[in-house]
């Protein structure tokens, strides 16, 4: 099975030579990656940086997590599976969803009781998935998932799945690719931790390949209540706003924190406060709408230019892994406040001052 359509728009057929594909492979796709690399230079001259933020909103399903789906069910589906399950604390419930659906077989998923943003889970069920929601975070979930895929024949497509990290080694590629060159530093929020393993092992191989000269510094950044790798011990109940990285043990940690050391970057945290601060900013500045945990990759940029990591002038690409609208509940109530007026000419003009 393959899907129709130019193929040449497909992620997998962009990028077929670096990817685990052949041609029994049937590519499901919805067109994901090649999003765009959107310099920022309001926020890079307040900064002292060449800043630019990598807008994975703009993935089919909303984030970067559509980039290793497609790949992690089009093996699944060459392998045989009529099912995918995940744990989830929205993203990955919402691409796998999707691509089951794309794929025509079964998606179920098991996501922590109240720790999901509604735009997520609404794009899971309106899939047609099917949505466990348990008493407990997201690693009991993750645990579940495990222990139902040892028994029974169903994929797991959390990022435990190797497929998930191929696909995701992408969005390194297309940085190379906008930029000509990696950048100084790439800033990327952590939770689960695939994400910045997969790109330090996209950066790696395209180096290897002769598309790039040199390699960044991977700086990951967790939310402080949620921050296990900065803490060295898992942390049983994470608490953050960030929802998508609100994870107490993640299962990369080790590869993570490998990727932050062997570039000579780090792993650090960054707050509430911090978050919610850069997802505001980013959005009346720049005009880009990221979901909070997004942000916490901006806010780790701003809290070290606070204290001296950069150069006047450091290339740096903060990666924003989510759309704004997967979370309308935080927006609507860290947003500006709508004023109510009545329907009178004379009192709209008084109100706004004109």
């Amino acid at each position: 099975m393959s899907n129709s359509g130019p193929r040449d728009s497909y992620l997998i057929e962009r990028y077929r030579e670096f990817l685990p594909v052949s041609a029994a492979t049937p590519v499901i796709s919805l067109a994901e990656g090649s999003t765009p690399l959107l310099p920022a230079p309001r926020l890079g001259e307040k900064l002292g940086l060449d800043l630019y933020l990598k807008l994975e909103g703009l993935n089919p399903t909303g984030s970067f997590k559509d980039r290793g789906m497609t790949l992690a069910v089009s093996k699944g589906l060459e392998e045989g599976a009529a099912a995918v399950i995940c744990a989830s604390t929205g993203n990955t419930s919402a691409s796998a969803a999707a691509y089951a659906a794309r794929a025509g077989i079964r998606c179920i998923v098991i996501i922590p009781e109240g720790k999901i943003a509604a735009g997520k889970l609404a794009q899971a069920v309106t899939h047609g998935a099917q949505v466990l929601s348990v008493n407990g975070n997201f690693d009991q979930a993750l645990d579940l998932v495990r222990a139902i895929v040892d028994k029974y024949p169903v994929q797991l497509v959390n990022s435990i799945n190797p497929f998930r990290l191929e696909g995701q080694k992408t969005g390194a590629f297309e940085v190379v690719d906008s930029l000509g060159e990696a950048p100084d530093y790439l800033a990327i929020p952590v939770g689960n931790a695939g994400n910045i393993t997969a790109y330090w092992k996209g950066f790696n191989e395209y180096k290897e390949a002769g598309r790039s000269s040199r390699l960044p510094r991977m700086i990951g950044f967790q939310a402080a209540g949620a921050a296990p790798l900065v803490l060295g011990h898992p942390i049983a109940n994470p608490e953050t706003i960030a929802t998508a990285i609100r994870i107490g043990n993640p299962a990369r940690g080790d590869q993570a924190l490998l990727a932050s050391s062997d570039s000579g970057g780090l792993i650090d945290s960054v707050t509430d406060e911090e978050i919610i601060e850069a997802y505001k900013l980013v959005a009346s500045t720049e005009g880009t709408f990221c979901e909070p945990a997004s942000a916490a990759s901006l806010a780790g940029v701003i809290k070290k230019q606070k204290q001296g990591l950069f150069k006047d002038g450091d290339r740096v690409v903060c990666v924003l892994t989510g759309h704004g609208l997967k979370d309308p509940d935080t927006a609507i109530a860290k947003g500006r406040e709508v004023t109510r007026v009545e329907a009178d000419f004379d009192q709209v003009v008084r109100v706004l001052g004109l």
